[in-house]
C-alpha cells in the first residue's frame, strides 16, 4: 500500500479544501463530507492496521521525499508498535467526535475546517520521523484546537483557549531549542529522526541531560505534568463535548508519545538519570489528580482532574525503565483516549439535556435514564481499573514494572490509585444513585447517542478480557526500545 500513511495525514485537510468551497448555509452537506472523510481515514487505519507486521520491530510503511535538501530536511513517516495504536485511536476518535458534532450549529463551516485541520495535524505527529516534520504537524494542532475552544466554547472559552495557547507554545518555544541544538550537535547534521536515535546516544551524558530536559518540558506540558497541569481542567470545561474528546483521548497522547518518540532512544544516559524523578512526578500526578477531582462541583472538570490522574500511571511505567512499565504505558495511553473519551460524551449527554454540568443538579438518573446509568457505570468501572475491562491491563502492567525499579513510588501509587477508585464510585453514586431531584424529566440516551459510546463500549471489554490483541502490535517495538537502553 504505497503512499497510504500520507493518503491518511493528508486526506483530513483535503476534505477541509473540499468543504471550504462549499456555502456556509449548506451545513447538512458540509458534515456528510467531513463524515465520510472521517469514515475513510478510519476505513484506511484500519486497513494499515490489518496490514501490519507484527513480528518485526522496524517502521512500516516507510516514506521519504527530499523537502528541503539545503537544511537536510525530509518528508519522512513511517509507523512502528508505539505509533500504530495512537494513529487508530485518533482516527476513531476522530471519527465518533464528528459523529458527536450534530450538536455544533453556530459557524458550522467553520468549526470542521478547524476539526479537519486538527486531525491532520494530530496523525502527521504520530508517524512524522523528521524532527522539523514532527515540528510542524505539533504546532499544527496548536492553532485549530485555539480556535476550536475560543469559538465554539463555553462562557470562560477565551480565557481557557488564551490559557492553553500560552503553556503550549511555551513548551514549543523550547523544543524547537532543542531541535536545533540536536541537529548541530550531531556529524553529520541530520534531523532524520532514525540516524538521530543511533548517533545523539553517543553525546557526552551532560549534553543529554540538557537536551532532554529541554524535550521533556515541552512533552511535559502537553500530557500535562504537575504543576504544568493547569491549562487542562480550564480548556476541558470550556471546549464543546467533541473537542473534549478529542483533547482528552488524542491530544494528551502527544506528550507520552514523545517521550517514547524522542526522549527514550536520544537520551538513554539522561533517561536513567532522571528516571526516579519521572517516578515521582507520575506519583504526584496520579495522587493529586484524583484529589482535585473530589474538590470539583462540576462533573466535565471532574473528569478532566482524573485524566491528570491517569497520565501519571503512563508516566510511571514510563519512569519504570522496563519491558513491562513500557507495555503498560503505552497500553495505557490507548486504554486511557477510549475510556476517558467515553466519559467525556457521557457528560455531554446530560449536559444537553440540564445545561449545567454542576453535581448537584443530577441525582436517581439510574431510574430515570437506565440506558444511561449502564453505559456511565461500565465505563467508571474502567476508568478505575476494574479486571476484565481495559482500565485494569495498563495500570496492572506500569505498576508490576514499577515495583521491580521503583518501589517506592510504586507503592505510593497504589495508594493513589484507591482514590481514583473512591473517586469514580462517588461519582456514580451522585448521579445515578441519590435522591431524583423533583424537576428530572429527561429522555434516555439516543439511539445516536448510543451509537457513539458503543464503539468504544465493545473495545474496553474486548481489549480487558483479551489485551493481547493490542500488547502484540507493540511487543517487538518494546523489544527494540529496551535493546537502546
Amino acid at each position: 500500500m504505497p503512499h497510504i500513511l500520507t493518503g491518511i495525514i493528508f486526506f483530513p485537510l483535503a476534505g477541509a479544501l473540499a468543504a471550504a468551497f462549499i456555502p456556509a448555509t449548506q451545513t447538512r452537506l458540509i458534515r456528510f463530507i467531513v463524515l465520510s472523510v472521517n469514515a475513510a481515514v478510519l476505513g484506511a487505519v484500519g486497513a494499515l492496521v490489518c496490514s501490519f507486521d507484527r513480528i518485526t520491530p522496524a517502521i512500516q510503511f516507510y516514506e521519504r521525499h527530499a523537502w528541503i535538501p539545503q537544511a537536510g530536511i525530509n518528508y519522512s513517516v513511517g509507523v512502528d508498535g508505539v505509533s500504530l495504536g495512537m494513529v487508530f485511536l485518533t482516527a476513531l476518535l476522530g471519527f465518533l467526535a464528528c459523529l458527536a458534532s450534530n450538536g455544533i450549529v453556530k459557524r458550522v463551516k467553520e468549526y470542521f475546517l478547524f476539526y479537519q485541520i486538527l486531525m491532520t495535524g494530530l496523525l502527521g505527529t504520530f508517524l512524522a520521523l523528521d524532527l522539523v516534520v514532527f515540528y510542524i504537524f505539533w504546532e499544527t494542532v496548536l492553532v485549530p484546537m485555539f480556535f476550536l475552544i475560543g469559538i465554539w466554547g463555553g462562557p470562560r472559552r477565551e480565557y481557557a483557549a488564551w490559557k492553553f495557547f500560552f503553556y503550549t507554545l511555551a513548551g514549543s518555544v523550547v523544543m524547537l531549542l532543542a531541535i536545533v541544538a540536536v541537529y548541530f550537535c550531531v556529524t553529520p547534521h541530520t534531523f532524520d529522526m532514525l540516524a538521530l536515535a543511533q548517533a545523539v546516544p553517543l553525546l557526552n551524558g551532560q549534553i543529554q541531560g540538557v537536551l532532554f530536559l529541554m524535550f521533556f518540558f515541552a512533552f511535559a506540558i502537553k500530557i500535562p505534568v504537575f504543576p504544568f497541569h493547569t491549562w487542562l481542567p480550564d480548556a476541558h470545561v470550556e471546549a464543546p463535548t467533541p473537542v473534549s474528546v478529542i483533547l482528552a483521548g488524542v491530544l494528551l497522547k502527544m506528550g507520552t508519545y514523545g517521550l517514547f518518540r524522542i526522549c527514550l532512544p536520544f537520551f538513554p544516559q539522561a533517561m536513567f538519570a532522571f528516571a526516579g524523578i519521572l517516578g515521582l512526578l507520575g506519583s504526584v500526578n496520579l495522587i493529586y489528580g484524583a484529589c482535585a477531582a473530589f474538590a470539583q462541583t462540576d462533573f466535565k472538570k471532574m473528569i478532566a482532574y482524573s485524566s491528570v490522574s491517569h497520565m501519571g500511571f503512563v508516566l510511571l511505567g514510563f519512569a519504570a525503565m522496563n519491558s513491562a512499565g513500557f507495555n503498560g504505558s503505552i497500553l495505557e495511553m490507548f486504554n486511557h483516549g477510549i475510556i476517558t473519551g467515553a466519559m467525556f460524551l457521557l457528560v455531554g449527554v446530560l449536559y444537553d439535556r440540564a445545561h449545567t454540568r454542576e453535581l448537584s443538579a443530577f441525582g436517581g438518573l439510574a431510574s430515570i435514564m437506565p440506558r444511561y446509568a449502564f453505559f456511565c457505570v461500565f465505563m467508571a468501572l474502567a476508568s478505575f481499573g476494574l479486571p476484565g475491562l481495559s482500565g485494569f491491563v495498563g495500570e496492572f502492567l506500569s505498576l508490576a514494572g514499577a515495583f521491580s525499579t521503583l518501589p517506592f513510588y510504586a507503592t505510593i501509587a497504589s495508594i493513589g490509585l484507591i482514590a481514583v477508585v473512591a473517586l469514580f464510585l462517588f461519582i456514580i453514586r451522585k448521579v445515578l444513585w441519590e435522591k431524583p431531584k423533583d424537576d428530572i424529566r429527561w429522555p434516555d440516551m439516543s439511539f445516536s447517542e448510543i451509537a457513539v459510546i458503543l464503539p468504544l463500549a465493545v473495545i474496553t471489554l474486548a481489549a480487558g478480557f483479551y489485551p493481547d490483541s493490542i500488547l502484540q502490535f507493540q511487543q517487538q517495538a518494546v523489544e527494540l526500545l529496551m535493546k537502546g537502553l
